[in-house]
């Protein structure tokens, strides 16, 4: 495989070219846009091949994988994405067709979202491959969305489509075998590329439509239980309300024992968001502009945890509410 700086001006510089500050990646550091009026957002989200990404899933998909998980939570707050940086450890002894299909695949989000590569580090390892991309973005100044400000009385709301990715990753593991082909390919996209909801986050903050606000990353309850406890509130939710695509809810029929995945599963990256009781008309408004789905599954109440209802009132034991980046 070529040098480091080979691989930098090959694949990486021509992210680059059009964002103004970057000097072509020549130098070890890069000038942000000064945008008056405005506050910077900035996430990060490290990705380990066997951990986030299958080894073998498509260089082109694990970068936009990549890229997509941190924009999802620049929309949690709001933001409109500028750019990101780019931290590389590499196998030794790596192949260069997998770094060319990785570029390949950020240059497609590029063009998709607007962003720009505005620098970062390339390593060699004796481990598994690791990609950790800094985004940040940018809201009007001194707003954004946050997790802690939900109200008790607040309804919950979540964009899509809950456990689609949870179960393409089952289907690849060869859990499904049962499951139709169109369904099964539909729920393997689901893993393999995350929708950040970057329209709606925007419209979210600007017209002060969410109380408060953050993306299913880890998994519904999970995520969930963050926004109560930020909020010091508890939540509700109700199981029959919670929206399934049609390759989901196929799978429940055929194994219900999966229902776990659509509580706890994670990887969805649909914004999790609650909403004053009042405004329901503005949010079926918005669902219809932005041709998206936005479902109220819960509220937000007195207290503290977050209880899953069953259809016939009855509490739902959760074992798994959701992923633990330490275990």
């Amino acid at each position: 495989m070529s040098g480091e700086f080979d691989l930098i001006a090959r694949y990486f510089a021509p992210l680059a070219a059009e964002a103004p500050g970057t000097f072509g990646l020549r130098n070890d550091a890069a000038l942000l846009p000064s945008l008056p009026g405005s506050s910077i957002v900035v996430t990060a989200d490290s990705l380990a091949s066997g951990v986030h990404f299958r080894p073998n899933d498509p260089p082109e998909l694990v970068a936009k994988k990549s890229l997509r998980v941190n924009l999802s939570d620049l929309a949690a707050m709001g933001a409109k994405p500028l750019g990101y940086l780019l931290n590389l450890a590499l196998p030794k002894g790596g192949n260069e067709a997998w770094v060319r299909g990785f570029s390949a695949g950020l240059a497609e989000d590029q063009a998709e979202f607007g962003v720009s590569l505005y620098g970062g580090d390339t390593v060699a390892t004796d481990g598994p491959l690791l990609i950790t991309v800094t985004a940040f973005g940018a809201t009007p100044e001194g707003t954004a969305l946050d997790r802690g400000t939900a109200q008790a009385g607040d309804l919950i709301y979540v964009s899509g489509s809950l456990g689609d990715a949870a179960l393409g990753l089952a289907v690849f593991n060869a859990l499904l075998p049962e499951l139709d082909e169109v369904a099964a390919e539909y729920l393997r996209d689901r893993y393999l590329l995350p929708r950040p909801r970057v329209a709606l986050g925007q419209r979210l903050l600007r017209e002060g439509l969410a109380s408060a606000a953050m993306d299913v990353s880890d998994g519904l309850v999970a995520d969930l239980g963050h926004i109560a406890k930020a909020s010091g509130l508890g939540a509700e939710l109700r199981a029959a309300n919670l929206p399934l695509s049609a390759a989901a809810a196929g799978v429940m029929e055929l194994r219900p024992d999966l229902s776990a995945s659509i509580l706890g599963g994670g990887d969805d990256y649909e914004l999790l968001f609650n909403l004053a009781p009042e405004r329901t008309e503005e949010i079926a408004r918005l669902a219809l502009e932005l041709d998206l789905p936005l479902t109220c599954i819960g509220k937000m109440l007195p207290g503290e945890g977050v209880r899953v209802l069953a259809p016939d009132g009855e509490v739902i034991e959760v074992d798994k509410p959701g992923w633990n980046h330490l275990a």
